[in-house]
């Protein structure tokens, strides 16, 4: 009973700290949000009794994230009062709120200033902001960012190189500055490229089109006793399909196979995908049967692409034969995504049976059920016999809820006929269930006309 009477009172105690830290961080918080940093906030934060620590100076810099620049002015205020000085752990909370762009100049001389009084970024807060650099395409600065990093005490793995190259790579123009920048430091610290490394500078380089270049890297590659993977030729299909050179991209499956490398399901979607964007897809689909004759598994990725070649193309019937022929011969599993934009586009041009029966295959492969597309077909101009054939269907959900969504829908639209009408034909339990009737009950006066 006396150790719990201890643990109890040293838990009441830091918890009576923690709720009086968190309201002066709270008032700090109001006083420096609600104005422009000047004498006035200065002669506010005076008033307000506050014992700096560490430990509050991060808390108010992370509530400040939103307004970097307000969080960054705050730092410097808690740097000039008396009895503090900043160390580590208060410089790595300030820079992982800065590094955004509205304060990415700010980020960098605090960056300078860390060096210069003897301060470095820890790892993880090096691995936080170089991801939100790289989400929101501040790539350059995400490369400046490793370098100094590869200088510092905490150095980033291989897996994080890697990943710096790819969000290099992503864009339409990959910087090959940037790539040979990031190698380069990573070369210079005596590690051996990867293949993952060398990947990452052949991803840019086919993506940019230079695809001299990129043989070049993957003879270089072979040389440090890298084979070249589905990886590598993926990329290299990717590249021709880029500069539309679709037949010598097709020659690079044969070349793979002739390595001894045989290509998977990745590398057969990346054919067809090239294809489906350079606007060929009687072409694609040529492809994807011979994915298929090469027992190659189709998976959710290349269906919906396929699927979506032919959408882009208005070629509705023919993205349907297609989904209807791999879900029910091929034992393929397309995803919910591919069935819901497929069911939208058919009932655009009415093809309700063909909607519906895609609505019985999602069952079949588990998914959620895609109702709100024919609820909306309905109420707006599906007949009674399309609503009973759609409630009745295999890939309907058994409950009261379905019904209840396609008579609001209908009654909402105005057409109290067919709900009347829709109400005598389906199973006695439900239009006698209580939600319904409440529904025509507050509905049917308000409905029909006056006589």
């Amino acid at each position: 009973m006396e150790r719990d009477c201890t643990s109890l009172t040293h838990f009441y105690n830091r918890s009576i700290r923690e709720d009086a830290m968190h309201s002066v961080v709270a008032n700090v918080v109001g006083i420096i949000s609600v104005s422009k940093w000047g004498d006035g906030v200065n002669g506010e934060l005076a008033k307000v009794k506050i014992q700096l620590s560490d430990n509050f100076v991060i808390r108010v810099l992370r509530e400040l994230r939103n307004t970097p620049l307000k969080a960054y002015e705050f730092f410097r205020w808690v740097g000039r009062q008396s009895g503090y000085e900043h160390n580590t752990m208060t410089y790595n909370a300030l820079a992982r709120v800065l590094a955004r762009t509205d304060s990415i100049e700010k980020f960098w001389s605090v960056i300078e200033e860390m060096k210069s009084v003897g301060h470095e970024l820890d790892i993880d807060t090096y691995l936080k902001i170089s991801r939100m650099l790289q989400r929101h395409r501040m790539v350059e600065d995400a490369v400046k960012l490793y370098e100094l990093m590869m200088d510092s005490s905490y150095k980033p793995s291989v897996k994080d190189c890697s990943s710096l190259l790819k969000s290099i790579s992503e864009s339409d123009k990959p910087n090959m500055d940037l790539v040979f920048r990031v190698s380069k430091k990573y070369d210079s610290t005596e590690h051996t490229l990867s293949k993952a490394i060398y990947d990452g500078i052949h991803r840019s380089l086919t993506n940019s089109g230079k695809l001299d270049e990129a043989e070049d890297i993957v003879n270089l590659m072979r040389k440090a006793g890298h084979e070249p993977d589905n990886i590598t030729y993926g990329q290299v299909i990717v590249g021709f399909c880029k500069m539309r050179r679709l037949e010598e991209a097709c020659k690079v499956m044969e070349e793979m196979e002739s390595c001894g490398c045989i290509p998977d399901t990745n590398t057969w979607t990346l054919l067809v995908q090239g294809h489906c964007v350079a606007n060929e897809v009687d072409r694609a689909l040529l492809c994807l049967h011979k994915m298929i004759e090469k027992g190659c598994n189709l998976d959710a990725a290349v269906i919906y692409v396929m699927t979506d070649g032919f959408l882009g193309q208005k070629r509705i019937d023919d993205a349907y034969k297609l989904l209807v022929e791999v879900a029910t011969k091929h034992g393929a599993s397309p995803s919910r995504s591919t069935y819901e934009k497929l069911i939208v586009n058919l009932l655009k041009i009415e093809k309700f049976e063909e909607a519906l029966n895609l609505l019985r295959l999602t069952r079949k492969h588990k998914h959620t059920p895609i109702l709100e597309p024919f609820v909306q077909y309905i109420s707006n101009f599906g007949s009674v016999e399309d609503a009973v054939k759609f409630l009745k269907s295999k890939g309907s959900p058994r409950s009261y809820l379905i019904y209840l969504r396609v008579f609001k829908s209908l009654l909402g639209k105005g057409r109290l006929s067919e709900a009347e009408d829709l109400l005598s034909k389906i199973p006695s339990y439900m239009s006698k269930s209580k939600e319904i009737r409440e529904l025509f009950d507050s509905n049917v006066f308000r409905l029909r006309p006056l006589s």
